[in-house]
């Protein structure tokens, strides 16, 4: 009896392992695939990171274009400026080691454009002569003042140039006394009106319009004008006191004028 019930029990036993083993292998498989879901899981999140990355250095790539298109068109609009500025620098460099020989040179060529300022005041029509006159001997006294360096002498000197070469470009009118040589020698001193256009014409005409000349500079000496002339001074003086339009006036000039092809004729409109 003992050994058949150990018979007995002998399959069940078997079965029982059987379940065991089985209920094991489902274990070691549910614990595989879980290992294989993690793996799988974190094998993802590496292909997104990674996708993440490359996106991230995609876009930097793009800014880095981006900037660098910038860069080249700030350059291409920098390089005129920049050309131009060594331009500028060279010149500067060129100058400042010719800047002792200019310095030596200027006295001498200040003290030329005061002669030559001079010169033409003396030789010009003879018109406010004594406040031009003063100008020049001021710049004659400006010459040797030790007190001016020589900007501010080169600037005085230009300012006188600058007004007598305004003159060539004035119509002007102005009341003043006219000495002229008398048939005895005796030389009249009278007041008079002057006219003067530019450097191209000067004329007077007594307050009573009876008398009048036009300034000739070759014969150095006033001219008498006939009635019409007088007329012409009349209106001129007008004109230049506003007084009257602009209008071409028909005198004679008082500085010889000349074309390429030959002198003209001292009669016409000034």
């Amino acid at each position: 009896m003992r050994g058949k019930g150990l018979d007995y029990l002998r399959p069940g036993a078997a079965l029982c392992a059987l379940l065991l083993a089985a209920t094991a292998n489902a274990a070691s498989l549910t614990t595989e695939a879980g290992d294989a879901q993690r793996q799988q899981a974190e094998l993802q999140a590496q292909i997104d990171a990674a996708d993440d990355e490359s996106r991230a250095m995609l876009a930097e790539l793009r800014e880095r274009e981006s900037e660098t298109r910038r860069l080249e068109q700030e350059n291409a609009r920098l390089v005129p400026h920049l050309v131009e500025q060594a331009e500028q620098l060279r010149r500067r460099e060129a100058a400042l080691d010719t800047l002792d020989a200019t310095r030596q040179a200027l006295p001498s060529l200040q003290a030329s454009l005061v002669a030559r300022l001079d010169a033409w005041v003396e030789d010009d029509l003879p018109f406010m002569q004594s406040q031009r006159r003063a100008r020049v001997a001021s710049l004659e006294g400006a010459l040797g003042d030790p007190e001016l360096d020589d900007a501010e002498r080169m600037e005085r000197i230009l300012n006188v140039w600058r007004r007598e070469l305004a003159y060539g470009m004035e119509m002007d009118a102005w009341r003043d006394h006219l000495v002229l040589a008398a048939d005895d020698a005796r030389p009249t001193r009278r007041e008079v009106d002057y006219l003067r256009l530019g450097r191209v014409g000067l004329y007077y005409l007594t307050p009573d319009g009876r008398e009048g000349g036009a300034w000739l500079a070759e014969e150095g000496g006033w001219a008498p004008l006939d009635d019409q002339q007088r007329r012409e001074v009349r209106k001129g003086l007008r004109m230049a006191r506003d007084q009257r339009a602009p209008e071409l006036l028909q005198l004679p000039v008082s500085q010889p004028l000349e074309r390429d092809n030959g002198p003209l004729s001292r009669e016409g409109g000034a």
